[in-house]
């Protein structure tokens, strides 16, 4: 929560001091998630080292009692070097370094009689904690109460001197009061280390922190390194478990944009920014459950709607695919699309619903890439209300509401592509900071400027084409290269920002895109994977035997009554 929280602040600061587009080299002309997805890694970069080297500072500053831990007494017996149980295999435990490397503290214990190492030193002083001590120190010092709370952790110990040294460490973690549940070897990928060891303990966070500090001071260990529970990294990512989670995912990256850029439309005008500020607020103060506050647009508004309605209208039946114009003519039909008016965000969000199971909820700007496709994968599009300045009414240099309405939503009605959008975003879910950019690209590339096959003819479905007519005239023409959908290829194509894009991936058809986008998707680095559940809004981890257990007894009962169901109609019509 401390690294969190400091993220947020520097994000706010940041963005309230300067443009963060112009003054880190991002073109001022178009916003995107994958500027942000880049923008948001060097923030948690820099924040995490800034959390780091202060808790390491209070560390050093305020060193444990020397007391702390009880005297190891050497111990000769034999232990076996491997035990086989229904636990994961050590084989299935990365060996690759920590982020941070493993430095070491100063803390001493009360005469331990594993042989001990020099602490390493830096500038004269201690090293400091790792990331996975700072993680266990932070739980301890925010949860008195919990703190001698016996939790299951994961340690990987590599050994310098064979197994001849596993029996005193073995006794080291008893005498901190460690009940060893599971033990197995094998031997080591990471000279100059014999064996890696795998030992599972149930014992209280205060202990284990202590337990790491004092096995990091053994010569007869080459490395320690903490695992979480059913093998997942304790620096795995947070993300939301429920609906109304989302109340977090609100981390915006160009909140004050009209404010500071200088080649933002409505940086001059005073009205439009105070129009803006007050629609934005209305976001803000947004919370699950809620419903979508309803908007007054001005006759201005309304008018620069209707210029790119009128406009939209003109190019779709040629341009657009048929899945986006069967929606488009529907949502005229009941009344929510017309030149003449603005749909509410509640009246889009209880059709969408009907139709595909997606809702939206209002959003002051852009969010960060990794709160945006997180949304995605609860069936959530995060939409903004605001309406892009008068003076450029077919561009915006960041997403407005005509861009959402006109461009995402009648699409989010279309079964195969809503499964496709939160396919994204279940992806999304615990990646990393480079798998988050590389989703953003392929986000880029397919939802706001993908192309596909229509009978031969190629079509456009991104919204950034759908509501943009210079750079859909420009796709569809012979100008730009258009490639094949290759997620793998996709996702580290560099993309232009400043002119129209010279590249355009082309899918066969949504089926396809999702079928390749799958394939590349279980390749990611995640080891568990996830699932929405859509009775609970809730995002189920498949991490343990009892949970796949549990899903696979929910989709046998599915394929039964499907199963039925088809010996029923061949019955009738055989």
């Amino acid at each position: 929560m401390m690294a969190v929280a400091a993220a947020q602040k520097n994000r706010e600061m940041f963005a309230i001091k300067k443009s963060y587009s112009i003054e880190n080299g991002y073109p001022a002309r178009r916003r995107s998630l994958v500027d942000d997805a880049r923008f948001e890694t060097l923030v948690v970069k820099q924040t995490k080292q800034s959390v780091l080297e202060e808790a390491r500072q209070r560390s050093n500053d305020s060193p444990l009692e020397s007391n702390a831990a009880p005297a190891v007494p050497h111990i000769t017996a034999k232990v076996p070097a491997k035990t086989v149980d229904e636990n994961p295999k050590l084989e299935e435990i990365k060996t690759a370094e920590p982020i941070v490397k493993e430095p070491r503290s100063e803390t001493v214990v009360a005469e331990p009689a594993v042989e001990t190492k020099p602490e390493p030193q830096v500038n004269g002083k201690d090293a400091g904690l790792t990331e996975e001590e700072v993680f266990l120190q932070n739980a301890v010092s925010e949860d008195k109460e919990a703190e001698q709370a016996v939790q299951r952790a994961a340690l990987v110990l590599r050994l310098r001197e064979g197994m001849g040294s596993l029996a005193r460490i073995l006794k080291t973690i008893e005498n901190f009061k460690g009940t060893i549940v599971h033990l197995e070897s094998r031997p080591s990928k990471a000279p100059p280390s014999q064996f890696d060891i795998l030992v599972k303990v149930d014992m209280t966070k205060q202990a284990l922190l202590l337990l790491i500090r004092s096995l990091r001071q053994s010569s007869a260990l080459a490395g320690v390194t903490l695992l979480a529970e059913n093998n997942q990294s304790v620096k795995d990512p947070w993300f939301p478990r429920h609906a109304r989670d989302l109340d977090n995912c609100n981390h915006l990256m160009t909140k004050y944009e009209p404010d500071l850029d200088m080649n933002h439309p409505g940086f001059a005008d005073k009205e439009y920014r105070a129009r803006r500020k007050m629609i934005a607020d209305i976001a803000f103060a947004y919370k699950f459950g809620d419903p979508i506050p309803k908007i007054d647009y001005t006759e201005s508004e309304v008018a620069t709607w209707s210029m790119v309605y009128k406009n939209v209208k003109e190019l779709m039946p040629k341009h657009f695919c048929q899945e986006y114009r069967v929606v488009f003519d529907l949502l005229e039909q009941e009344g929510i699309f017309g030149p003449n008016h603005i749909p509410q965000l509640e009246d889009m969000s209880a059709f969408l619903n009907k139709h595909t199971g997606f809702t939206l909820r209002p959003a002051a700007g852009l969010l960060t890439a990794r709160d945006f496709l997180a949304s995605l994968a609860f069936r959530v599009f995060q939409s903004t209300q605001y309406v892009r300045h008068i003076k450029t009414p077919f561009h915006t240099p960041e997403p407005d509401c005509i861009h959402e309405l006109l461009g995402h939503m009648p699409l989010l009605a279309d079964a195969s592509f809503a499964q496709f959008s939160q396919e994204i975003g279940l992806a999304s879910l615990g990646a990393s900071d480079d798998e988050i950019e590389k989703l953003s690209t392929v986000y880029w590339f397919t939802v706001e400027f993908g192309l596909c096959k229509e009978n031969g003819e190629v079509k456009a479905y991104g919204a950034g084409l759908l509501s943009a007519y210079g750079e859909l005239l420009h796709a569809i023409s012979d100008k730009p290269e258009h490639r094949p959908f290759d997620p793998s290829v996709t996702a580290v194509q560099p993309y232009q920002d400043q002119e129209y894009q010279p590249i355009y991936y082309v899918a066969e058809s949504f089926e396809d895109a999702k079928e390749k986008f799958r394939r590349w998707v279980a390749a990611m680095s995640r080891p568990y994977e996830v699932r929405y559940n859509p009775h609970t809004q809730c995002i189920e981890v498949l991490d343990s035997v009892d949970r796949l257990d549990n899903l696979m007894s929910q989709l046998n009962l599915e394929m039964l009554h499907l199963n039925t169901a088809l010996t029923k109609l061949k019955t009738t019509f055989g």
